[in-house]
């Protein structure tokens, strides 16, 4: 798909997803209101890497290339936001790349959990996260639906979470677990 459009979250969460050549979906981000998607065109990317879907009802706005760059130029105050929000998700990125590379599947699900609950981030908690499936979490992480099913029982067992087991049903996601990620290497329940 071409791309000559940045959008704007204005209502809703959406996911960026990628696709190899062999069929496998990866989940790159979850998207939140306040948050940018297709700004690569502005990099001079004339095609569109990834996928967005919306996860929830959205509100989107769109804006063409050129209205962007116009108002990038002549809107300094715009510009400051647009330009913190990449180096936000320049410094995420770099995160997901780290934790990808260093730490295990289990961690990396209860540091996504705590990412999607807002837990670390400027704005207030919100322990609850609505209708996210296994099989997006997995994606999300790089690994199996079973695996994330394995770890949400166990997170639930030791009371970092409430979960019903439903695919689709709403999480609870509680500060125990940031206290275990921060304070513990792995999360094998002990104190």
């Amino acid at each position: 798909m071409p791309a000559s459009t940045v959008y704007y979250l204005q209502k809703g969460k959406a996911k960026i997803t990628v696709t190899s050549e062999a069929g496998k979906e990866a989940v790159l981000a979850i998207l939140g209101p306040g948050e940018f998607f297709g700004e690569s065109c502005l990099n001079g990317h004339s095609r569109r890497m990834g996928t967005v879907t919306a996860m929830t009802e959205c509100s989107i706005m769109r804006l063409e290339k050129a209205a962007m760059v116009r108002v990038l130029h002549d809107e300094p105050k715009f510009a400051d936001v647009f330009i913190t929000y990449l180096l936000h998700r320049n410094s995420r990125v770099q995160e997901d790349l780290v934790d990808q590379l260093f730490n295990s599947s289990e961690k990396r699900l209860a540091r996504t959990l705590l990412l999607l609950a807002n837990f670390g981030k400027d704005s207030k908690p919100e322990p609850v996260i609505a209708k996210i499936s296994q099989e997006t979490l997995a994606e999300m992480i790089g690994t199996t639906r079973s695996r994330v099913s394995f770890f949400m029982n166990k997170f639930r067992r030791l009371g970092f979470i409430d979960y019903n087991g439903d695919t689709h049903g709403d999480l609870h996601v509680h500060t125990s677990l940031l206290n275990m990620v921060l304070h513990d290497g792995e999360l094998n329940g002990k104190r």
